[in-house]
């Protein structure tokens, strides 16, 4: 079945209103033209303006749903212009998910060109409490009526980051402690050993919600919502669905591009996130619920579907 733009704006409308907001990781996928995004405004003699659309296809994607993960904040530091330039584009009920920089939440740099000379290094400003305040919250200020949920998302630990999931909470808990109270906090984790029930409860007297996430080595999303304490704030619900368990980004990749189309089904992470959706509606607790294209092949249909089996 075809997206349905009007329909899925309709129902992301109607949900927000209730506090739960779905929507994609990043907006920015010339595949969704002609699906989501109307082809006359982005394309100049024939062809598509890649520019204009980078630009300005925000403001669109804004017409239908409420909520957006934005990647780029994780790349790079957001400045105040960036994000006023981005809440510019949407309107107030619009609420973003952003990713916390990852000058703060990687242990030691990958051996990755986009590196540099910190390639192979360990990160001296992991975890830095001034960083994080005046380098991301402060730049979030000038939009925090429109930000729904900041994530720490942490690449997968190795031994020689960490002896034990235990370290990395001593180092966790000290770093929530200093955080100034009111903002949307949620963390992801990518070590699934250490889904215990120590570190929900240091999520939970923080305040801090667990992010649900379908990734590479991590359980099942179904299945993490099973774990005793899971539920780690009392106001707050985040997930993403990015990956098939088992299935690597590149691999992903491969498969799915340009992300046009659904070319695998997957059952499993559209029910467990429709019943987060339905959990939230009926505690009456924010939720966000990202999809990715890399899922399934094109996150529009994975939503539709997902919002097929809410109640």
């Amino acid at each position: 079945m075809a997206f349905d733009r009007e329909q899925m704006k309709a129902k992301a409308a109607e949900l927000a209103r209730d506090g739960v907001y779905i929507g994609t990781s990043s907006w920015k996928y010339p595949g969704w033209i002609g699906l989501l995004y109307t082809r006359d405004r982005y394309e100049y003699r024939g062809k598509l303006a890649e520019a204009r659309f980078k630009r300005d296809s925000l403001r669109e994607y804004a017409e239908v749903f409420k909520t957006v993960c934005v990647d780029a904040a994780y790349y790079s530091f957001p400045t105040i212009q960036y994000l006023q330039g981005l809440a510019e584009q949407v309107p107030d009920d619009f609420r973003f998910g952003l990713k916390v920089t990852d000058d703060i939440t990687i242990k030691r740099f990958a051996n990755l060109a986009r590196f540099g000379d910190r390639a192979g290094k360990v990160n001296a400003r992991f975890l830095n409490h001034d960083l994080f305040s005046t380098g991301f919250l402060g730049p979030c200020e000038h939009i925090r009526q429109k930000i729904g949920v900041i994530i720490f998302e942490f690449s997968k630990f190795h031994a020689r980051d960490y002896s034990s999931g235990r370290q990395f909470l001593a180092d966790l808990d000290a770093f929530l402690s200093e955080l100034p109270e009111g903002w949307p906090i949620a963390v992801e984790l990518r070590n699934r050993s250490w889904l215990v029930p120590d570190y929900f409860r240091c999520l939970s007297s923080h305040g801090v919600a667990h992010v649900f996430n379908s990734w590479t080595e991590m359980p099942a999303v179904s299945d993490q919502m099973m774990l005793s304490g899971s539920r780690t704030s009392a106001d707050l619900t985040a997930a993403r669905f990015l990956l098939k368990p088992g299935r690597t980004y590149e691999e992903s990749v491969k498969l799915f591009e340009p992300y046009a189309q659904t070319r695998e089904l997957r059952a499993e992470e559209r029910a467990a996130a429709a019943r987060l959706v339905n959990e939230g509606l009926a505690e009456k607790r924010r939720t966000f619920v990202f999809a990715n294209n890399r899922l399934e092949g094109q996150a529009l249909n994975t939503l539709d579907g997902i919002v097929s089996m809410v109640s």
